[in-house]
Parts: C-alpha cells; sequence; structure tokens
C-alpha cells in the first residue's frame, strides 16, 4: 500500500471511530439515564441514621438480623433499590428515595413493631404469635377504617377472651400494644383517652364473650394510620430498639429542581472546557473534546451499571473529574507543543510529547485515586457517594483520556494530515528553528519570571488571612457564636427546607413556626419559593409532624428536614480528622516512594496551606461548614498535589541535567527553569477546573454551594501553592539537608529524531 493509501486510510479509521462513538452515545444516551440510580436529594426521599441497642440488656447485637427485618418492612413499602448500610458495630443507614409518605414510611422503619395482648392490669395474655403470618390487613367497619386480624391459635385465643369475658365490668377489657415497655400501664393511658389525648396502646375493647375466630383493631384511625398498622404487623418486630440520631429528608420538588438547576450548570461548564481546549490547542482540543464526551458516557454507564447512588454531590465530583481529566491532556498538548519549539516535526513531537508526559499524568491521578479511595473506605453517606463517582473518574481518565486519547491523536498524525501544520497545534512556523539551516531553539512559550522571589509576597498573603480569620474567629467564639459557623452536621441540630407552589419570604416561614411554639430558629432565603430554617436544637420525630402539618397546610408542600443529634456530630468532626491526616501520610508515602521525601515535605506543606486557606475564607465569610467540606478539602488535596508533581516531575528532570555540587543559588534557578515550562499546564488546567465550578457556582443548586465555594477557594489557592509554596519548602530542605537524588536513567544526547526539510518529509 502506498504512503498516500496509507494515510487515508488511518484518516478514515479515524472518522469511523467517531463516528460509532457517536451513534454508540447516542443509542444508549435514554437506556442509562433510565436505569441512573438518583438519590433522595434528586428525587425526594429520606436517610436515617439509627443507634441499635438491644431490647433485654445482655443481649447480643445480630446485625445481620437487623438488616433483613429492616429489608422486610423496605419491601412492604414498595420502595425500588433501597440503601440499607451498617456503620460500625451499632449502627444502621437506611436511604429511602421516591418515598411519597415519608412519614408513615419513617414510622414503619423505626417502630420497633412488638404487638401484645394484655389486660388492664398489664399482664401479657399473648404475642404476634397467635396470629397467622401476614394476616393484618386494612378494612372498614361501617365506612370507619380498621387492621383486620387472622388468627392463627384459635384455641389459645379463645381461651384467652373467655377468661377475660368473665371478668365484671370494666375489668373485661383486652389492651392491644405495640412496643410496650417497662412502667407502660393502661390505668394511666386510659386517663389520657378520656381527656381525648393520643394513647401508648392501639385498641382496649371489651370482651363480653370468647372468641374463637379472626377478630378485629377498632380506633379513630386514619386509612392512611390503619394501612401503616397493618403493615407494621405483617413485617414482625424487630429484635432491637431503634432510636434516630441523624435523618436527611427531602422533598421531592425541591430534589428535581436541584437537579435540573445542577445539571444544566454542570453541562454549561463542561462545554465551556471544551471550546476551552479547542481554542488552547486547535486539533488536539478537538480530540480532547471528542474524548470528553466519550468519558463522560462511559462514567455514567458504568454508574449505571453498578447501580450506584447519584447524588448532588456526586454531580460535584463529575465535574471535577471532568476538570482534572482535562488536565491530563492538557500535560500532553504542552509537551508536544514544546517538542516543535525544539524543531521535531508534528510526529516526532507528538511522540516524544506523549512519552515525556506519562509519568506526571500517572502520578498526579494516582494521588488523587489515593484521596478517593481513603474517602470511600472511612467516609460515610454522601462523602462515600463522592467518592465513588471520583474512583470512576480517575480510572476512566488514565483508560479514555490517556491511553484512548493519544490513539485517536496519533491516527490523526500518522495519518499524515497534520504534517509541516504545527499551527494545528497552536503553534506558529515562524517560532520553530529551521534545523537543515543548524538553527537551535529561540522560542519556549513562556517568559522568564523569578517566581523564587516572588513566593515570599504569596507567603505573606497567606499568613496575612489566616492571621485576620484566627482573630475574627476568637472575637466570635468570645462572643459565643463559636469559632467557626458550624452547620447542624458538626454542631447537631435541625435544618428545615421550606418549599413552596407560591412565593415565600423568612417572616412568613417563622410565623408558622412560631405559631407552633417553637423559636431560637435562624433563618435564610433561597429564591423566592425556599427558605432555610435552622435550630441547634435536635427535633423529635413528633415535634417535625406538628411542623409539616402547619407548612402543608401553609405553603401547600411538606418541607424537608435534617436532624444530627450531638453525638453524630462529634464522630463527624473526629472521621473529618482522620481522613485528613490518612490522606496525607498516605499521599506523602507514595510521592517519597517516586521522588524523594524533601518533594514529599513539599507537597504536604504545600496542602497545610491549602487546608488553612478553605478554613480561613469560611471563617472570615462566616460560610457554613458543613458536611460537604470534608469532601472539598479530601479533593484539594488530590488536586494540589496534581499540580505538585507536575512542577516537581520537571525539577526532577532539570535536576537529572545538572552536574556536581550545586549552589544554593543553583536551587532557585532550578526552580524558576521548571516552573517556565510548567506553568502554561498549572494554569490551564487550573481554568479548565475552575471553569466548570464556577458555573455550578452561579448556576448550581443552593444544596451544594458551600461545597461549590469551598472547591473555588480550594482550587485557587492550590494552583498557588503548588506553584510558590511546595517549590520553596522543597529549595530550603535541599539546600541544608541534600538529600541524594534519585535520578532518572541518563538520557540520550538531545537528539531530533526526524528533521523537518521541506518537500521530503513536510
Amino acid at each position: 500500500m502506498s504512503k498516500s493509501g496509507n494515510g487515508k486510510g488511518r484518516l478514515g479509521l479515524f472518522y469511523v471511530v467517531v463516528a460509532a462513538i457517536a451513534v454508540l452515545v447516542a443509542s444508549t444516551f435514554n437506556l442509562i439515564k433510565n436505569n441512573l440510580n438518583l438519590g433522595l436529594d434528586l428525587r425526594g426521599g429520606f436517610e436515617i441514621l439509627y443507634q441499635v441497642t438491644p431490647l433485654n440488656e445482655g443481649q447480643d447485637l445480630d446485625m445481620t438480623a437487623v438488616t433483613n427485618a429492616i429489608s422486610k418492612r423496605v419491601n412492604v413499602l414498595g420502595v425500588s433499590e433501597p440503601q440499607i448500610i451498617v456503620e460500625g458495630e451499632d449502627r444502621i443507614r437506611v436511604q429511602l428515595a421516591g418515598v411519597e409518605d415519608q412519614e408513615s414510611a419513617r414510622q414503619m422503619l423505626g417502630t420497633t413493631a412488638n404487638l401484645t395482648f394484655r389486660d388492664v392490669d398489664d399482664k401479657e395474655l399473648a404475642d404476634s404469635s397467635v396470629l397467622t403470618e401476614g394476616g393484618a390487613s386494612l378494612a372498614y367497619d361501617n365506612g370507619q377504617p380498621i387492621v383486620y386480624l387472622k388468627i392463627k391459635d384459635d384455641a389459645k385465643f379463645g381461651e384467652i377472651t373467655s377468661e377475660i369475658s368473665k371478668r365484671t365490668s370494666g375489668q373485661n377489657i383486652m389492651v392491644i400494644w405495640l412496643d410496650w415497655e417497662e412502667g407502660d400501664t393502661y390505668a394511666e393511658e386510659a386517663k389520657k383517652a378520656a381527656a381525648g389525648q393520643e394513647t401508648k396502646y392501639i385498641s382496649a375493647a371489651s370482651v363480653n364473650y370468647q372468641i374463637t375466630g379472626n377478630c378485629q383493631i377498632s380506633g379513630n384511625f386514619t386509612e392512611t394510620e390503619a394501612k401503616t398498622l397493618a403493615n407494621l404487623i405483617n413485617s414482625g418486630s424487630l429484635p432491637v430498639k431503634m432510636t434516630e440520631i441523624s435523618s436527611n429528608v427531602v422533598s421531592a420538588s425541591y430534589g428535581e429542581g436541584a437537579l435540573a438547576k445542577t445539571a444544566l450548570a454542570g453541562a454549561i461548564g463542561i462545554l465551556a472546557v471544551m471550546v476551552f481546549m479547542i481554542f488552547k490547542y486547535r486539533m488536539p482540543g478537538v480530540v480532547s473534546a471528542i474524548m470528553l464526551v466519550f468519558y463522560l458516557w462511559a462514567v455514567f454507564a458504568v454508574y449505571s451499571a453498578m447501580g450506584a447512588v447519584f447524588t448532588l454531590s456526586g454531580i460535584g465530583a463529575l465535574v471535577l473529574g471532568v476538570g482534572m481529566t482535562v488536565d491530563a491532556n492538557i500535560i500532553n498538548n504542552e509537551r508536544i507543543r514544546q517538542e516543535l519549539y525544539k524543531g521535531r516535526s508534528v510526529r516526532a513531537a507528538v511522540a516524544e510529547g506523549q512519552k515525556v508526559s506519562f509519568s506526571a499524568i500517572f502520578d498526579a491521578q494516582f494521588t488523587t485515586l489515593i484521596a478517593a479511595l481513603i474517602m470511600y473506605i472511612w467516609g460515610n453517606g454522601a462523602v462515600k457517594g463522592f467518592a465513588t463517582m471520583l474512583i470512576i473518574t480517575v480510572v476512566m481518565t488514565l483508560l479514555i483520556n490517556v491511553a484512548f486519547s493519544r490513539f485517536m491523536l496519533n491516527t490523526l498524525v500518522n495519518s499524515g494530515i497534520a504534517d509541516n501544520k504545527p499551527e494545528w497545534f497552536a503553534v506558529k512556523k515562524s517560532q520553530i528553528p529551521d534545523i537543515s539551516k543548524g538553527e537551535s531553539q529561540f522560542y519556549t512559550g513562556t517568559k522568564q519570571f523569578d517566581y523564587v522571589g516572588k513566593a515570599k509576597y504569596l507567603l505573606y498573603t497567606s499568613i496575612a488571612v489566616i492571621g485576620v480569620s484566627l482573630i475574627l474567629g476568637a472575637v466570635n467564639a468570645s462572643s459565643g457564636k463559636g469559632f467557626f459557623n458550624l452547620g447542624i452536621d458538626f454542631a447537631s441540630g435541625t435544618k428545615l427546607t421550606v418549599t413552596s407552589t407560591e412565593t415565600i419570604t423568612t417572616e412568613d416561614v417563622k410565623t408558622v413556626l412560631e405559631d407552633q411554639g417553637f423559636t431560637g430558629f435562624s433563618y435564610q432565603a433561597s429564591g423566592d419559593k425556599t427558605v432555610y430554617a435552622t435550630t441547634k436544637q435536635a427535633l423529635t420525630t413528633e415535634e417535625l409532624s406538628d411542623i409539616k402539618e402547619a407548612c402543608v397546610e401553609k405553603f401547600g408542600e411538606e418541607p424537608g428536614d435534617n436532624v444530627v443529634t450531638p453525638v453524630v456530630g462529634r464522630d463527624l468532626v473526629r472521621n473529618a480528622i482522620i481522613l485528613t491526616l490518612v490522606a496525607w501520610v498516605a499521599m506523602m508515602v507514595y510521592i517519597t516512594f517516586r521522588y524523594e521525601w524533601d518533594y514529599a515535605l513539599g507537597c504536604i506543606v504545600a496542602l497545610v496551606h491549602d487546608v488553612l486557606i478553605v478554613l480561613a475564607f469560611f471563617g472570615i465569610t462566616r460560610s457554613e461548614v458543613n458536611i460537604a467540606l470534608i469532601s472539598v478539602l479530601l479533593t484539594i488535596i488530590g488536586y494540589s498535589i496534581n499540580n505538585s508533581i507536575v512542577v516537581f516531575d520537571r525539577v526532577r528532570e532539570v535536576m537529572a541535567d545538572k552536574k556536581g555540587k550545586l549552589k544554593a543559588e543553583d536551587y532557585d534557578a532550578v526552580i524558576n527553569e521548571s516552573l517556565d515550562k510548567t506553568i502554561k499546564m498549572s494554569i490551564y488546567s487550573s481554568i479548565s477546573t475552575l471553569l466548570p465550578v464556577i458555573f455550578l457556582l452561579v448556576m448550581g443548586s443552593d444544596a451544594i454551594f458551600t461545597f461549590n465555594f469551598a472547591m473555588f477557594v480550594g482550587l485557587i489557592a492550590g494552583t498557588f501553592s503548588s506553584i510558590f509554596v511546595a517549590p520553596t519548602v522543597w529549595k530550603m530542605v535541599r539546600q541544608k539537608s541534600k538529600p541524594k537524588t534519585k535520578t532518572k536513567k541518563p538520557e540520550k544526547k538531545e537528539e531530533l529524531d526526524e528533521y523537518t526539510v521541506k518537500g521530503i518529509n513536510a
């Protein structure tokens, strides 16, 4: 085959692959979309964390039995794809998305449902074993909802009712209890009934004759209450006591609104990244945009196939992953351009650029994977969902935006279509030396700058920001406001998300809550139809029920609620600290293995700087510190190290070329030279990551505003710390300790393996 024919074949292959990707994405889009398991924050529902304790002292906890019992109750509710997760030795988290009657479901899950028949002296006569399994059902008596019970042991039930029927009037009563506890008495509850108050027992009926057949439980039930009671009886009693210690309830309308806003913002942000890549890199940018579409399809396909729960924080991780996966293309494309500036032909520059960029790309992605794995293993709830998406994005980056993207670019380049067309890589021919005339490189694409000399100004600024935060924090702490504005995730309390079909104000919500006797709430409007009401008190389910009933009557929609008890808040603070420290140690070990310990120390100090800056901004602006901040800090850890590794990879490369003992000022030159060659990579990768975050910040759901704000601050801090902080620390250590440098294998003398000779190979 001729060279021309071979080129056309490769070009044809490129078009076929692009067409195949387009067909694949278009044909499976609806299938993937319909199979995505949306989390409760996107379609409504609730998440409850229970503290599990034995019913009897000394009884062992069998969490498998508890999980099975809850699963049985969830099946009765008809909820699809529930999440039932055991956390530790005595906690269980239940996530149910898309539940319409949330209060009934809540009661269904948490009630022990130990049904007993007792007399007026509270003596147990029988338990649920006298009933036919699954024999409770909703029925009607003269139009009034009742619970119909099928009796399995007619003889025993007949004996019990015969004995009671022989007692004197007022004593011939059979009381049916659900979850009777020591200290409960019929006498006290009967007084409540006489006063028109709600009783703990569910029925107290006079028995005037022996009953050998089925029976019924009647009372002032609504249809929903009677159905819930029947379902509870059918599901059987739980072998333990379940106490709510944290809950998050999201209304369906609020979840759908959050999904629509966040998805639109994310889509626009991703489109902006594509436009940026094409504008900056021309042909490689087009390849990057195609691969980004394929990458997104692959991530969603894997997520859908896994059955993982897709949440708002997952969208945040996905958009962040887009920025980080584009970063791999940026590193690759910048190295290609640098090879073109040396005078290589297009084909030779692409081959060499891809080879020398791989180590930085792999190390950067792998450190992010370390952070994601730590979040997944030790995190829970939103953190685990965020980590799941981040792990998938890293793996897909290596498979698609490294391996497959290179294959596509090589296919184009080797077809010959780009020969002698460096402008297709955003490089002018006037910037390339003519090797055939003995010219050497005269253009680098960067301007020399004294980064080392200017580093002190960034450090002064950072110290000033952190100092202001410490002063303001101390003032706020002394006035009783707290050093940070801790959200209920850490401080405990209740947060209500009140939505309305019409415009509402904070005063409207305040009036409703105060009419119910609830004071001490703080209020914040979000748009025209949503108001957040927060209190440091963890409200009970009964109190929440009263509030929701009043809100439905006033605003037409049931509010969402998030309740966290003090014990959960303390655990979150401890886990956040542990997660961060473990991530730091793991990354430092890996970087030490790949480079040297002083490189690792530079990265860790830069990370500490980034964390402190993020916390400082939260302290200065008094933004709410919540669980989203943990995900942000761990992500910033991975992102900041990405940039630091890109810089240090070039520092190591420059150091390998140095001969003999270096003077103190020589290290300044090493850093400045390395940063000159990597500054565009750092800035462009930051832009590609910041673009989606900015759109999410401006257009996304208020539910993840704190997440996006912290991400925005952290990304900027991470960019500057990788340029100024990490190299400065490395230099200071290197000047004093002179550690043994781990060098690469001696490289061959710089020779161009292919000359660009007009009319021959160009």
